[in-house]
């Protein structure tokens, strides 16, 4: 008993990676991060609170004190006082202040988030259209280039997809874009020229850009971890615009490159050999839970 409890924590354990990153219910917080430009918007974020928050918290006070204090029952003959030198000086310098802690550190993301490496170890370029993404790796042995679709339910089945948990619906595809751990990947994004303005964003890695037709803007990103890690077009585009889920897979380095080389003969039995490595530890994980009962 006590070797099948250690088998299901170890299959457990190892079924993490095959979980995807995806929005929580009642989550409150940015999504994990899984590049190191998230990491810094994520610290962004909870830093600003330590403004928000007191800013907020003296505005109210100030609120409670001027209702309760200056109102017309307990203060019928209000005061005609029009200046306070040291009130403006306060209300002056204080915002100056604030502000002055915040732009520092947010010039410096902006300046880490959109000024791409010099020498990137991959290019991608995704090309918008209504209402799907195309998918160009550059430099590949053989050409790799395809469409990703949102996956209908009733293609789960022949796609191997049946899990929620880790394709969700409405935000699983077909083909996802396959990225090396660890490596730094060029994203040049655009969309097609008769097209309208679509929107590139990952929330997990700290992306978000946006594709215009006849134009070529370029990001970046580093994974920094393993997992599936799903996004969307975050500009209204049209009718489908809820329907244009972007999907991101992360593998070892070693399983990207037999998966490129696989994609460019045939791309549909490169992903599912791809999908057999990666997803076994989910399996693991149910047979693990059975060992347990």
């Amino acid at each position: 008993m006590a070797g099948g409890i250690t088998a299901a924590a170890l299959c457990l354990f190892a079924a993490t990676t095959a979980l995807a990153d995806q929005p929580a219910e009642w989550q409150i917080d940015l999504q994990p991060h899984a590049t190191p430009v998230m990491e810094q918007v994520r610290w962004f974020n909870h830093y600003t609170l330590w403004f928000i928050v007191p800013i907020t918290l003296f505005v109210l006070a100030l609120l409670i004190i001027v209702v309760v204090r200056f109102r017309a029952s307990a203060n019928p003959v209000p005061s005609r006082t029009s200046h306070n030198t040291l009130i403006e000086v306060v209300w002056t310098v204080g915002p100056v202040l604030v502000l002055f802690f915040i732009a520092i550190p947010s010039f410096n993301l902006l300046t880490y988030e959109l000024v791409v490496p010099d020498k990137p170890d991959l290019t991608v370029k995704a090309t918008a259209t209504q209402w799907q993404w195309n998918y160009e790796y550059q430099g590949a042995p053989k050409p790799v280039a395809f469409d990703s679709y949102l996956l209908k339910d009733q293609d789960r089945a022949s796609a191997g997809k049946e899990d929620h948990k880790i394709y969700p619906r409405l935000l699983a595809v077909d083909n996802e874009m396959v990225i090396p751990v660890g490596k730094t990947v060029r994203l040049l994004v655009t969309a097609a020229p008769t097209d309208v303005i679509h929107s590139f964003a990952m929330p997990s890695f700290g992306v978000k850009i946006d594709a215009v037709p006849g134009r070529l803007n370029e990001t970046w990103f580093r994974a920094d971890r393993e997992g599936l890690f799903y996004g969307q077009c975050s500009e209204l585009c049209g009718k489908d615009h809820a329907f244009m889920p972007i999907a991101i897979r992360v593998v070892s380095d070693d399983k990207y490159n037999s998966w490129l080389t696989a994609a460019g003969a045939d791309l549909g039995a490169a992903n599912k050999a791809l999908m057999a490595q990666t997803d076994a530890p989910a399996k693991s994980a149910v047979l693990a839970e059975n060992v347990t009962k």
